[in-house]
């Protein structure tokens, strides 16, 4: 009697493990088709966002032509970040991941310049379709800060379950789960760089004129 009772605690220790490790088994896959859903979200918007572009510059260029350095840039940087493709099947990949993230954000930091263009060109800060352009750019860019924020908490949500016992158990059985990227925080991609068109340096003085020397005086 006392050997099968052993032996019933033998299997237990064993089996207790397992158990719990099975609690894995769906919380992970929950937490990952979570994550992966808000990470549609962000692509989502970000298509948003690239959709505006060409009419926004359109309209620019109606009224600001000679702007072509940072219209080219705005067209080059969304280019770019339509050609950066990441899945949710490479979001477990860093570098994949890091150069999506970067390659969007190279076109906020242009596009916050084509926005500040405006303040040269009274006609266009008061055009009817660049307001509108703007007011649904403006709606995007938040609308993309808020996807992003929604990514990250799943994604963190979904990557402690690697390091929270007995879900880590799991995973080290199952391979194919993996942590999945984050964004990270980019203030300077993020804010809009200061333009100023005011001249930077102090005005040129006005030249002295100085008045002719009077002749000398001829001798009587």
């Amino acid at each position: 009697m006392k050997t099968r009772k052993t032996l019933v605690r033998a299997l237990l220790v064993l089996a207790a493990p397992l158990f719990l490790a099975a609690c894995g088994v769906n919380a992970i896959p929950t937490k990952e088709e979570a994550a992966k859903a808000q990470w549609a979200e962000v692509q989502n918007q970000f298509q948003r966002r690239s959709d505006l572009i060409p009419n926004l510059v359109e309209t620019v260029k109606g009224y600001a032509s000679q702007e072509r350095n940072v219209l080219t840039e705005v067209t080059q940087a969304r280019a770019s970040a339509t050609q950066v493709k990441v899945d949710a099947d490479t979001l477990t990949d860093p570098v994949k991941f890091q150069e999506y993230s970067a390659a969007q954000d190279k076109l906020s930091g242009v596009l916050g310049r084509l926005m500040m263009i405006q303040e040269r060109y009274p006609d266009l800060k008061s055009n009817q379709n660049f307001l509108a352009l703007q007011s649904q750019l403006e709606g995007t860019e938040n609308r993309i800060a808020i996807a992003r924020r929604d990514y990250n908490e799943s994604v963190r949500n979904y990557n402690l379950e690697f390091k929270t016992f007995p879900n880590s158990f799991w995973t080290m059985v199952h391979r194919s789960s993996k942590p999945m990227q984050m964004f990270a925080a980019n203030e300077a991609a993020q804010t809009a760089p200061s333009v100023s068109f005011s001249p930077t340096g102090p005005a040129p003085a006005a030249p002295v004129l100085q008045a002719p020397a009077a002749a000398p005086a001829t001798a009587q």
